[in-house]
């Protein structure tokens, strides 16, 4: 049980640090890398949802991402732009990251099969928070309303293959250290488990 603990302690602190160190900047730069909020969301349903503590540590890392954007927008000069209304709205987007992956710890496994799903799970997970996240906008941030509803979908429309991507790219990169991890253990990490 106590390595269990520990193997969870060690999840939440490497999604906490790479949400702290990815989240100011969503498509990344030359100096930065994308933002990997949306692939901290779904791992940690992947691998942590099930525990007794999962709401806890997806709470805990909501407060984290308030906490990041807070922080970029207050001492580093990032826009506040998306701070609106609609701000509330990402809790709903990243629980749904979340949930999904948590639906599909049970079924998750390194072969062909499970990684052909977890992938399926991560495009249906991400597209669903992208448009929660962007009606949300749409509707309560208070700067489209002389802009219809179709006009702003085309105008998202050219994000998501972006937040898609990135989002995919990290949790290929969550599964590969998972695989690192049963090749160098010889044990099979059990996302029941941990």
């Amino acid at each position: 049980m106590k390595k269990l603990q520990n193997r969870a302690v060690w999840i939440v602190a490497a999604l906490m640090s790479l949400m702290a160190l990815t989240r100011f900047n969503h498509f990344g730069s030359s100096a930065m890398l994308p933002d990997a909020s949306y692939a901290v969301f779904f791992l940690g349903g992947l691998f942590l949802g099930r525990l007794r503590n999962g709401f806890a540590i997806l709470t805990l890392l909501l407060v984290e991402a308030a906490m990041v954007d807070y922080f970029a927008t207050t001492f580093l000069g990032v826009s506040a732009w998306c701070v609106t209304p609609a701000y509330g709205f990402l809790a709903f987007s990243y629980a749904s990251l979340w949930y999904v992956a948590r639906w599909y710890a049970p079924r998750h496994d390194l072969s062909a099969q499970g990684l052909l799903g977890l992938f399926a799970a991560a495009i249906a997970a991400s597209s669903l928070a992208f448009v929660v996240a962007n009606v949300s906008f749409y509707m309560l941030a208070g700067y489209f309303g002389n802009m219809s509803a179709s006009e702003y979908a085309t105008r998202v429309a050219q994000y998501y293959g972006s937040y898609l991507g990135v989002a995919l790219l990290y949790i290929g990169c969550g599964v590969i250290a998972q695989m690192i991890y049963t090749l160098v253990t010889g044990k099979r990490h059990d996302a029941n488990a941990v």
